[in-house]
């Protein structure tokens, strides 16, 4: 991940800000710049709850190399409690403990080292929630 890229992504990586529409109020995460209910291009900043649940996952058995040392690994679409759909890495479960409807919520955690001595780059993962 190259640092301008991760730079263009800190708010919705380090602070789950998303897009709500002024005129229809569908959220959109990431932001966009016109909404797809409506046609707006009108947008305030919301912060998601970071609490959702699992609706897909699957199991990388053979990742990336910045990964190799977590495999293997689930990756599940979670839908959050504001209606949005995110795709993001588990954490703290086994593969084995994975449930469609799992309750989760998203931390701020380490997700990539970009080279030896590169970039660190943040963002979510989720972990099953404690409610």
């Amino acid at each position: 991940m190259r640092p301008a890229s991760v730079w263009r992504q800190q708010p919705q990586r380090y602070r789950l800000e998303a897009a709500k529409c002024a005129k229809c109020g569908k959220i959109h995460f990431p932001p966009r710049l016109i909404c797809d209910g409506c046609r707006s291009r009108r947008f305030e900043k919301v912060r998601l709850a970071g609490k959702g649940k699992v609706v897909a996952f699957t199991v990388v058995q053979i990742g990336p190399e910045q990964f190799q040392d977590q495999q293997p690994y689930p990756v599940a679409i979670l839908e959050m409690d504001e209606g949005v759909r995110l795709t993001c890495q588990m954490a703290d479960t086994s593969p084995d403990e994975m449930r469609l409807g799992m309750r989760v919520t998203l931390q701020f955690r380490k997700i990539q080292a970009d080279g030896e001595a590169g970039v660190i780059a943040y963002g979510y993962k989720a972990v099953p929630a404690g409610d």
